[in-house]
């Protein structure tokens, strides 16, 4: 007697289901560790839980602090400016902590640059849904 395969698609939603807690362990982590982004795994949780999880992909869009973040990037790819700079800032911290802390080497110079390339990538996002009015001009 010959054993069915395990079907893909459980395999998925369970890697799926792992990436959602995960990131969202890390995002929540992140509130507190300045120089981790929040918001981003924030977005790969309830990405990752549309995919596996429709209960904590419910919770996420509906909660207090999370919600907001979530509905605004569904419509129309948006960052508020609060957690725009709030990001700057904790990036600008840890950037500070790291070269007064530790030794200067490649690896402090490469996380420099990464949290400096995620900075430019958050501000290139709009702040809010343009008017229509604003797109023909």
């Amino acid at each position: 007697m010959t054993r069915k395969p395990q079907s893909t698609s459980k395999i998925a939603q369970i890697l799926f289901g792992l990436l959602a807690y995960v990131s969202l362990g890390i995002g929540l982590v992140a509130i507190v560790i300045p120089g981790l982004p929040t918001t981003e795994f924030i977005l790969l949780a309830a990405w990752a839980a549309t995919k596996s999880s429709p209960r904590l992909s419910a919770w996420l869009e509906n909660h207090r602090l999370f919600g907001p973040i979530l509905s605004n990037w569904r419509n129309g790819k948006i960052i508020a400016r609060r957690a725009k700079v709030s990001a700057t800032v904790s990036m600008l911290l840890c950037a500070i902590l790291m070269l007064v802390m530790l030794d200067h080497g490649w690896p402090i110079y490469l996380a420099i640059a990464g949290m400096s390339l995620g900075n430019l990538w958050i501000w290139s996002r709009p702040e809010r849904l343009a008017h229509p009015t604003e797109r023909c001009l």
